[in-house]
């Protein structure tokens, strides 16, 4: 994410828009937690004494930091990875390592994947994100880092070695200020210089296991795979709308897609959930969320759509115009968990199953709005990839 908490900031309240902006802590003692892109023109950085950013920058709005809203923003930044590919690596609330190879299919290749990335997360959060595509972690981080804000950086299977060899060794990982001074004072300002030299002479200058991790991170080599975090908590899907939405049926169209959507998802981790969740956002940023709870947990579609359509029926004031649309199930377990049945009840999660199972053979061959429910697609103004 770009400036994460400073984004947040600027996002939230639109007076902070094109301002410098610095977050943390704002007494003598303070340190900077953040500082957006215009603050940073006058020096300030993370980390940072507050009491030092003032004097770079006496016109910038200092602000505390506001956990609760960085861990919120984070949280359907997450979601938005989630929907991609379950091999998703959190490195902080800002930043994460994402394998697609198993997506490729059905997103399209890591170019195309990145792109619909960064304009979900854009509908989803009004933030900007910066991405780096590449055959490696380490050669993706880098590329994600050098074209902010909302920056995409490609770097084609092959050409890791020249895309790392102008840089600054600063860019190699577990290169600290000592190992920085140790490499220019052998000459190596730079990755390409480092590349030029011997496995041995390495090991000579830095020891055998320093010597071999430079060795291969600056040809880019980087063999580790993305370690996917424990399962998700919830699952879900929302649209911003390019314009405010009143109309009733362009509503109830958009939640359908979303419990498709979140349907899917869930049935390919093997998961169900017990609380569906709707949450609205009316113009300009007034937030509500209403969930409620079933007797049994869930991945049907239909279920999650009726429920969800519950709702917002009880929620929204009629007419009024809505900005966001999310719908979501949480609570998860395992799909085929045993459940308590009802006495009376007559079994309906087979033939629901059998028609999931279908409608999800059909959009994995095809794509994801391939085939659907009667009740009709999103129109044009939800500003969704997915709904498009």
């Amino acid at each position: 994410m770009d400036a994460f908490f400073a984004s947040v900031e600027q996002r939230d309240d639109p007076t902070l828009a094109g301002q410098p902006v610095i977050v943390g802590g704002l007494g003598p003692r303070g340190v900077v937690s953040a500082a957006s892109y215009e603050a940073r023109t006058f020096g300030v950085h993370s980390a940072m004494p507050s009491a030092q950013a003032r004097r770079l920058c006496p016109e910038g709005h200092f602000v505390p930091a506001r956990m609760s809203s960085y861990t919120a923003a984070s949280r359907a930044v997450r979601e938005v990875f989630d929907s991609f590919t379950d091999l998703v690596e959190p490195l902080s609330l800002d930043e994460a390592f994402l394998d697609v190879t198993g997506s490729l299919r059905l997103f399209g290749d890591g170019v195309t994947i990145a792109q619909r990335l960064r304009q979900d997360v854009q509908a989803a959060t009004n933030l900007t994100v910066s991405v780096g595509v590449a055959s490696s972690k380490y050669v993706a981080k880098v590329a994600s880092d050098l074209d902010k804000p909302d920056g995409l950086t490609v770097v084609p299977a092959g050409d890791e070695q020249a895309f790392l060899a102008p840089l600054p060794i600063s860019r190699l990982w577990g290169a600290g200020k000592v190992t920085q001074k140790r490499l220019t004072d052998l000459g190596w300002d730079t990755i390409g210089e480092l590349q030029k030299q011997t496995l041995e002479q390495l090991v000579a200058a830095l020891g055998q296991h320093t010597g071999v991790h430079f060795f291969d991170l600056c040809r880019g080599r980087d063999t580790r795979p993305v370690q996917a975090s424990s399962a998700p908590r919830s699952v879900s899907r929302e649209t911003t709308f390019g314009e405010d939405v009143s109309d009733e049926d362009v509503l109830h169209a958009v939640l359908l897609a979303h419990a498709e959507d979140v349907g899917r998802r869930l049935r390919r981790k093997g998961l169900a959930g017990k609380t569906v969740r709707l949450k609205l956002r009316y113009p300009p940023f007034e937030t509500l969320t209403r969930q409620t709870k079933l007797h049994n947990p869930t991945s049907d579609d239909a279920c999650i759509y009726q429920n969800g359509k519950k709702l917002l029926t009880a929620a929204r004031a009629v007419g009024k115009p809505v900005r966001l649309l999310g719908l979501g199930v949480s609570d998860l377990c395992a799909a085929d968990a045993p459940v308590q049945g009802e006495l009376f009840s007559e079994p309906t999660e087979a033939p629901a199953q059998s028609v999931n199972r279908t409608l999800d053979a059909i959009r994995d061959r095809f794509g994801g709005t391939a085939a659907g429910r009667l009740g009709g697609r999103p129109k044009s103004s939800a500003r969704d990839p997915e709904n498009r």
